[in-house]
Parts: C-alpha cells; structure tokens; sequence
C-alpha cells in the first residue's frame, strides 16, 4: 500500500511515530493509500528545520524570493492536471472542479508574485527638525497553517504562498483524509527553487495539531475548518501567544426577492448548494424565498436538481462526486431523514442514492428541504453536504432579520433587479462576503476572504492585504540625523560648508 509520508527541509521524511491513517478512494470505499501521523517530537523536528531556513530566507532579497514564486507559478499552471488527478482520487470532486480548485489557489501565488510593491513602506520627512519617519513590515518567523479536507490543494495556496513571500518559512498541517496534494505543492515549489526547509508538510491529526498550537517556535496559526474546531484553535493558540487567524464554519442565505430572474435564481441556487458535492463553506444551503414567489422557485430548482449526474469524480460526464467518507455521508443524509418530522417538506430526498458499479462509495443524492423552520437541525446546523433548505419570508425586511439572526456570518447574497434592495442589503446584512446576483461571493485573491460572527475568530482575514498584514509585523522607525555643517572640528564629511 502507497505511503504518504512528510515533506521536511525539502525532502521525504518517514513517519517515525508508527502511526498512519487511512485515506480512501470515496467513489470505491477502498482504501487506497496511508498517511503518516507526525508525533509531538516529529512536529518540534520540523520547528527546527524552519527555524534554521528562516535564518536566511528571512534575509533574503524580495527579488530572490519572487524569483522563485514565479518559478513557481509557472510550474504550478504546467502541473494542473496531474494536482486535480490527486484531489479527485482522495476527495472524490469530479476534476473540473478540482481545476476549479488549483485555478482558484494560483490567484494567490499571482498576488505573491507582486509582493514587492505590498511590502512597500511609508516614510514621512521632517515631522520636526530634520526628524523622518518611517513604517515597514518585517516577518514573523515560523508559521504554520492547518487545513481542510474539502480543498485541499486551494486553502493551502491561500496561506503558504504569501507568507514565504513575506519572508516566513512555513509549516502544513493538511487534512488527513486527502494529503498527497500538499504534498505535491511542496514538492513543485522545491523543483521552483525555494530553498529547503522554508516550506513544510507535517501529516498529522489532533496529537500533530496540539504540538503546532503549544510549540513556541511557532509565532502564527492559520486554520480553515468548522466552527467548533476554529474556536479551539483560536482560544489555544493565543493563549500560547500567537497570532492566530480561523475561519469557522457557515449557513449561507441566499435571498430572493419577488423581482428576481427566477431561472437565474434557480441555476445559481443549483450551482451553490450542489458543487462540491455541498462540502464547501462558500455553499449556499438556506434560500429565503421572499413574497409569493417561493412554490415557483422551489419548483424550477427541483427540476434543474433532478438532471444533475453524479459519479465517480474520475468520469468526464459526471457532475457531482461523492462525500469524502461513509461516516460523513450519513450524517448528512441523517438530516434528510429527520427533517419531515422537524416540519420541513421533503422535495427531493437523496437518502439511499447509489452509482451502478460503485456500490461500496461514499454516495448520497441532491435533498431539497421546503417549508424549513429555523428552529430544525437540517437548518441550525452546518451540514457540509447537497442539501438545500428554502425558507420563507413575506418582505424584505424579514428575509434581512432572518439572516442576520443566524450566528454565522461567512458569506450570503441577494437575487433582485431592484439596485436600491440591492444596495440596502450589502449594508444592511452581516456577513463579511457579499453577492449581488453572485451565489458564491468568494473574492479574487487581491481582495480578501473571511466572515463575521461564528464564521472567523482572530483579527484578519485570509489573502489579499489581510493576509499579508497577517504574515508580517509593523515597525516604526524615527530618525534624527545632525546637519553635516554641525559635525566637529576637524572632521571633514566632503560637504560643502557654504549653505
């Protein structure tokens, strides 16, 4: 059976602490590969080794490390196909969603490429007598990053690339359930040329976590996850005294008022609750149907549910892949089942959905919940999977308070050809990602992505400014420097004394 082991100071390093997970093919159920599980002196090992390349890459020019990122890039973009192949086989998301994903992720090695010009200071000259100030930004250190399984080449891309560009070294703690594409990345940025040790993957699950989170030589943490998790680690690694930045879990609303393209609002509902098999943070999973146009909308998005293919992700007709595991998958199907009798109309019900000659795969169908009520689980909860809730709501101004009342807050949207709702709702709603007439608000890489409430604990967001804010530490440096005409006799500085 395949290994897959550490990436360390550039090279593979084998396990050492005896234990390995599992990692499955979800179309099959077979387990196809085993991943190494760092211990507690594995993960200080791997401090070490940063630690030592930060020495110089920390002092390294920003010409030789954009060299590198665009090195890098280009090896990435050459590569797209070969890191897609990986994430379908452990993922299971069919591969042009796994482009999607690489395509996504580059965005954020592109912003790194142009450090230069974001890592600029400020000066300002005479602020009194020939006093100047001015601020740069210098880098943490070592820093550390944790992430998820349902993108598990693009939330790496979100942190890695901008913080060796800021002159970090940098250690992956990536999803257990799928590693091998981080590992790849890492191997493909060794090939660009940066320098051994300045990037890092350590396998791993809680022991390899709580290392990271406790080690001192470790001055950041940034986490994709659930909520639950996003909260320990923000409490945890802070109280060690880093910087920490965790994105948390979401409910998504996507609001429609009675004016909307109802065919837009419907493929654009499909599209959001449904890619990704649902297992995407960005997913929509609640539409508040507002007026008399809830049955219509219901009605367009069951017909557009019903055609969508799923297979093994592998499968170019295939439209949407299984769940990453079987234990998963029933929890997710477990809030279809309950949801009748939590009040909800069962439209379509995915429960029991099988693919012909892949029996034994993580498979559920497209659920669409009606009439859902905001006290049930199917909508309190993050399901992380194709389950879509509608609910409903008589104006505009219920539709906004239903929303808001939720206590995540990552990203919601709103369908309406009215400008004036639309621009009410992008004040008026709190969530920290906007749609208007877009279901899936994730922003471009030079602006920033992260959510307000339950959805993100510490101060920054993830890429664009905030995320180099959150990789690097202001200093402000005030000069006095005495004219040359009040130097002491006899020394003679070459400038001329008539002025």
């Amino acid at each position: 059976m395949k290994t897959v082991n550490h990436w360390i100071g550039g090279k593979t390093v084998e396990g050492a602490s005896g234990n390995y997970g599992p990692v499955t093919d979800p179309a099959t159920g077979e387990v196809t590969t085993q991943v190494a599980l760092a211990s507690a002196d594995e993960v200080d090992a791997a401090v070490r080794v940063a630690q030592e390349a930060f020495q110089t890459w920390g002092q390294s020019s920003l010409a030789a490390r954009t060299k590198v990122l665009f090195a890098y890039r280009a090896l990435l973009d050459a590569n797209r196909d070969s890191i897609a192949e990986l994430i379908t086989a452990e993922h299971g998301k069919v591969h042009s969603d796994a482009l999607g994903e690489v395509a996504r992720g580059l965005e954020i090695v592109e912003l790194a490429c142009g450090i230069t010009t974001q890592l600029k200071g400020e000066l300002s000259t005479s602020v009194s007598n020939r006093v100047d100030v001015s601020s740069i930004r210098q880098p943490l250190g070592v820093v550390a990053g944790i992430t998820p399984f349902n993108f598990p080449a693009m939330v790496p891309m979100w942190m890695f690339p901008l913080a060796v560009a800021c002159g970090n070294t940098f250690i992956l703690k990536p999803s257990e359930k799928d590693p091998s594409a981080a590992v790849k990345l890492a191997e493909l940025a060794t090939e660009a040329g940066l320098p051994a040790g300045v990037l890092n993957v350590v396998h791993g699950d809680k022991v390899a976590v709580d290392a990271l989170l406790a080690h001192p030589g470790i001055a950041a943490v940034s986490f994709v996850g659930s909520t639950p998790i996003a909260r320990h680690i923000h409490t945890t690694a802070s109280a060690n005294g880093k910087r920490v930045q965790a994105l948390g879990g979401a409910k998504n609303h996507m609001l429609v008022l009675p004016d909307a393209d109802l065919d837009a609002a419907a493929d654009a509902a499909v599209s959001a609750a449904y890619g990704s098999a649902g297992e995407r943070c960005m997913a929509i999973s609640a539409v508040v149907a507002v007026g008399s146009i809830g049955d219509e909308l219901v009605e367009k998005i069951r017909e557009r549910a019903e055609k969508i293919k799923i297979g093994p992700g592998n499968d170019p007709t295939s439209e949407m892949g299984p769940l990453i595991t079987a234990a998963h998958r029933d929890k997710v199907a477990s809030y279809v089942k309950g949801a009748a009798d939590q009040g909800a109309d069962v439209v379509l019900d995915g429960t029991g959905y099988t693919v012909g000659g892949f029996e034994k795969g993580h498979w559920i169908g497209l659920s669409l919940l009606d009439n859902v009520r905001t006290d049930s689980d199917a909508y309190r909860d993050e399901i992380f999977g194709p389950v879509l809730c509608v609910l409903r709501a008589e104006t505009y101004e219920e539709g906004v308070a239903l929303i808001n009342a939720s206590p995540f807050g990552n990203g919601t949207a709103i369908f309406t050809r009215d400008g004036g709702a639309a621009r009410r709702f992008q004040l008026e709603i709190e969530a920290g990602m906007v749609g208007v007439n877009v279901p899936i608000p994730v922003p471009v890489g030079y602006h920033s992505f992260g959510g307000w409430k339950d959805s993100l604990f510490g101060d920054h967001h993830i890429y664009g400014n905030d995320g180099i804010h959150f990789y690097t530490r202001g200093k402000v440096v005030t000069t006095r420097w005495p004219d040359p005409s009040e130097a002491p006799v006899g020394v003679d500085l070459g400038f001329p004394r008539n002025h």
